[in-house]
């Protein structure tokens, strides 16, 4: 059990940092289409990566 709840930790920091990465190469442009500021992507991949 402690075993899974580390890896499912990991997996989520993963997610994390891919969000965070792919969103990061958009340019303001795309992101504003998607709805989105630069300054709430961190936010956003938190909120994807707890999901």
């Amino acid at each position: 059990m402690f075993i899974a709840g580390i890896v499912a930790k990991v997996q989520s920091y993963l997610r994390y940092r891919e969000t965070v990465r792919e969103l990061s190469k958009l340019t303001d442009r795309e992101l504003d289409d998607l709805g989105i500021v630069r300054n709430d992507i961190a936010s956003i991949a938190r909120h994807y990566a707890a999901a």
